[in-house]
């Protein structure tokens, strides 16, 4: 029977890049990963057929050749990847490692990094805070403690690729190195998986974490737990744990980078003839004089009442944007007074009390005397 086109297999173009055939081959893989259909054999035949797909044209290598040859370029190693013992290692990890965003990458065999995110409030991230978490985590098989294999069975090493975990396959000029497809790069052969693990080594437990958060963080910024991240494959070191802060928007206060801003609301009384307003700091409240004849948008710096940097220990300054606000639902008197007032300023406008609306008037007026002539 013929073989399927790799690229129909997976949904994707031909010029498709590796980012969108990563993002339909885990697609596809999570439908038909033998776990969501136990006991389904043309799901898990389908999982193969995917899965090889997979590894050919995300290596620059064998896309190429197969570009060039289509599967005859495979024809000299006779199953490829399909044969022998599927390992769903790699599905399963995807699966656990988009709950946190984690990364993937493998570096000299450890288990994986992965990443976490935090919610925190300002108060919170301006402080330092201890925080529990709880994360699921890949962690050692409790029954065949990390080998894979059912106890009291053996493993022995793969005589296709006596050990190496890799093979070398040639078509012509090309020479190509690959998983073994009976091992699947192991270099041993679990005759009978653990049923617990299903020949993974590990399995998967809630487990609970204290993070320490420093004062002074901000969004974006990330702790790192050591260890604590996927286990490694066959008893290799753990990756890391990223804890990434996110820091819930404040209903008063604004922050960048060490300095905090608020708007502080005043009375055109006050912004008229000057007084004092308490403000809120995360300190507690504090005294704020505002001096006679203030406008909107006049910033008052309270120095050494932001944050402290997490990176230079230098405290941030809190800023207050005065906001003038006019009064609503005035009693007659009130009113009446305020048309004292305002007959008091002599008609519209003068440059005594309102310089900058007699400007803006004047202002108005050339211009569209400008546009009559």
């Amino acid at each position: 029977m013929a073989k399927s086109d790799y690229y129909e297999i997976l949904g994707v173009s031909k010029d498709a890049d590796e980012r969108d055939i990563k993002r339909s081959y885990k697609r596809l893989a999570i439908k038909f990963h033998p776990d969501r259909n136990p006991g389904n054999a043309e799901a898990e035949a389908k999982f193969k057929e995917i899965k090889e797909a997979y590894e050919v044209l995300t290596d620059p290598q064998k896309r190429a050749a197969y570009d060039r040859y289509g599967h005859s370029a495979f024809d000299q190693s006779a199953g490829m990847s399909g044969a022998g013992n599927t390992d769903f290692s790699d599905i399963f990890g995807d699966v656990f490692g988009d709950i946190f965003g984690g990364n993937r990458r493998q570096r000299s065999g450890r288990g994986a990094d992965l990443r976490y995110s935090i919610e925190l409030t300002l108060e919170e991230a301006v402080r330092g805070v201890v925080k529990e978490i709880r994360i699921p985590a890949l962690v050692e098989c409790n029954i065949c403690y990390g080998n894979g294999a059912k106890p009291g069975t053996s493993i022995v090493t793969c005589i296709t690729c006596r050990g190496q975990g890799q093979i070398q396959m040639r078509q012509g000029f090309f020479s190509v190195q690959q998983s073994c497809p009976t091992c699947q790069g192991q270099g041993k052969i679990i005759k009978e998986v653990c049923n617990k693990c299903r020949g993974h080594g590990r399995i998967e437990r809630l487990k609970t974490l204290s993070v320490r958060i420093p004062a002074g963080v901000d969004t974006g910024d990330r702790v790192r737990l050591s260890g604590e991240g996927e286990l490694g494959d066959n008893g290799s070191h753990s990756g890391d744990l990223y804890v990434e802060v996110q820091v819930r928007k404040h209903p008063i206060f604004d922050r960048e980078d060490k300095n905090l801003y608020c708007e502080v609301p005043i009375n055109f009384a006050m912004a008229a003839l000057g007084g004092e307003i308490e403000v809120p700091t995360l300190d507690g409240r504090v005294k704020l004089k505002v001096p006679a004849e203030t406008q909107t948008g006049k910033l008052f710096r309270m120095r050494g009442k932001g944050v402290k940097s997490v990176r230079s220990g230098g405290r941030g300054d809190l800023l207050c944007r005065v906001v003038v606000e006019t009064p609503v639902r005035l009693n007659d008197k009130q009113k009446h007074l305020l048309q004292e007032l305002a007959d008091s300023f002599g008609g519209n406008y003068s440059n005594q009390n309102s310089p900058r609306s007699k400007n803006f008037f004047e202002g108005v007026k050339k211009f569209f005397d400008d546009l009559t002539r």
